[in-house]
């Protein structure tokens, strides 16, 4: 029975969400159950693609993630894929026929992880495009199941809270971005320099977008409303927090919400969203 092995391989992507994120398991948690299923499939394949050019330090790299492109997009033409986490990953991609160009773009971003990049503000945009934007839109299919009147009114606002959650998790990782893997991806900005008034610049970019995403939230579909505004709500207390501390220390830690923190917000923002939300 091939059914046994679709319902494995979506439970083996929500395993992996559920073990390297915290913060989107609750998230998606909060959507309706009928939606669950493909988000942990995207989930679970862009944190393998991630995985490889973050921490398989001890391997070749660049030969992974040309293998896991080339089992991509076979999966794809082929409908099947003996890794769980590929074969949900397609079979959500035809069931919400989710542009293959959006997987394209994503790549490359990961490919451009491998690399030695001075950033500027083409390049910049290009990574968050790829690592970020566009895995809002995949995400957007599956919220609006369909409907493409629907995608495209909510595709700008789809893509700048994926910039605004990339950029966050940018500060966040400042200091394992720079000093494990050697990574700076903020424009013309020379860490051995970062300061103050160089985060506060950043962090005025960033209450923009996130200022621009809420309108965007509001007009998701009941089915994804909420999960979308408490991974919102998640990101909105990790920035203020991050703003909160030092550029000297962003440089020499990792800011970070505890569990405990994360349930709360949990709560705070159910309240929030059946009295005031809308």
């Amino acid at each position: 029975m091939k059914k046994l092995f679709d319902d494995l391989s979506y439970k083996i992507s929500r395993e992996t969400t559920r073990q390297y994120s915290t913060s989107f398991s609750l998230g998606i948690m909060a959507l309706s159950p009928k939606i669950r299923n493909p988000i942990y499939a995207i989930y679970g394949y862009v944190r393998l693609a991630d995985e490889i050019v973050d921490s398989f330090h001890d391997h070749d790299k660049q030969k992974l993630l040309s293998k896991y492109k080339e089992e991509t997009f076979c999966a794809l033409e082929d409908k099947i894929s003996l890794n769980p986490v590929l074969h949900s990953f397609q079979e959500t991609v035809h069931q919400y026929k989710i542009d293959h160009a959006l997987i394209h773009q994503f790549l490359k971003s990961m490919e451009m992880d491998l690399q030695k990049i001075d950033y500027n503000s083409d390049l910049y945009k290009e990574y968050i495009l790829g690592s970020a934007e566009v895995v809002g839109l995949m995400c957007l299919h599956i919220f609006t199941e369909g409907n493409i009147d629907e995608f495209e009114r909510l595709k700008p606002y789809a893509m700048t809270l994926g910039s605004a959650f990339q950029k966050v998790n940018f500060l966040r990782d400042m200091k394992d971005d720079y000093q494990i893997l050697g990574r700076s991806y903020f424009p013309n900005v020379d860490i051995s320099y970062f300061d103050n008034a160089v985060k506060a610049q950043i962090e005025k970019e960033i209450e923009e977008e996130f200022k621009i995403s809420l309108e965007g939230i509001r007009k998701l579909p009941p089915s994804s409303r909420f999960g979308v505004y408490l991974a919102y709500r998640y990101y909105i207390s990790l920035f203020r927090k991050i703003k909160k501390t030092s550029a000297a220390k962003i440089i020499n830690q990792r800011i970070r919400i505890s569990n405990g923190r994360k349930l709360s917000l949990m709560m705070s923002s159910y309240v929030q969203y059946k009295t005031s939300f809308l």
